[in-house]
């Protein structure tokens, strides 16, 4: 799902961090007035937690990597503009010291995993979920279901960005600046393994993980809900 340096032209990176720096500003309003002391280090923890479950890699057939990203679990617990703050900061750290994804790619992947995941994602939850029981087994088929809903647009939005590369940048004699795959090539080669692995791993890690925290410490989620 990372995006690293030198697939995505210059200006494609340029233009994903602009449309993110809105999103960034906003979520940083939201959370400053949904978010009391009291609550800003569940913020901290959500940010953990999606960066050490973006670092376990399960190998799919094509012989890369898919894994799940917790995004939508973060939106449904801590409201999807905490969740935006959490996952960038799990990509900027992930950049920045382990080269998992590009620097000049942040933008880019922030509009991937930490924007377009977490609400897609949580809106679907919602949708869903209705107003049914805390405990009851449809919110977590609504969040699994947001999970794997989520990961699989941020994947589409990956292969876009991947696919247009050769339509917009080639050199004098024709050939792909950037990535060279067109749309025909990256749209299944990101699809098809999100939609068969690394879906059903969001999935089962934003239920499972929604169910826990249910259990054990429900006054997170309501925490969550009152900053949305």
């Amino acid at each position: 799902m990372h995006i690293p340096e030198g697939y995505l032209s210059p200006s494609t990176c340029l233009t994903l961090a602009g449309v993110m720096l809105p999103v960034w500003y906003r979520a940083s309003a939201a959370a400053r007035a949904g978010l009391d002391a009291a609550r800003v280090p569940f913020l901290a923890m959500g940010a953990v937690f999606s960066f050490l479950i973006m670092m376990f890699n399960i190998p799919i057939p094509d012989g890369t990597t898919a894994h799940a990203a917790g995004s939508v679990l973060l939106a449904i617990v801590l409201g999807p503009w905490a969740a935006v703050i959490a996952v960038s900061v799990a990509l900027l750290i992930q950049a920045l010291l382990f080269g998992d994804g590009g620097v000049l790619a942040f933008g880019a992947n922030a509009f991937n995993i930490a924007f377009i995941m977490p609400f897609t994602g949580y809106y679907l939850y919602r949708l869903i979920a209705g107003n049914a029981p805390a405990s009851s087994g449809r919110r977590l088929f609504a969040a699994g279901l947001g999970g794997y809903a989520g990961i699989n647009l941020a994947a589409l939005a990956a292969a876009v960005q991947f696919g247009i590369q050769p339509l917009l940048f080639t050199a004098a004699d024709g050939t792909p600046l950037y990535c060279p795959y067109g749309l025909e090539v990256a749209i299944p080669a990101m699809l098809i393994p999100h939609l068969t692995i690394a879906g059903f791993a969001e999935a089962a890690v934003t239920a499972l993980a929604l169910k826990y925290v249910l259990k054990t410490s429900p006054e997170i989620l309501v925490a969550g809900q009152a900053g949305r």
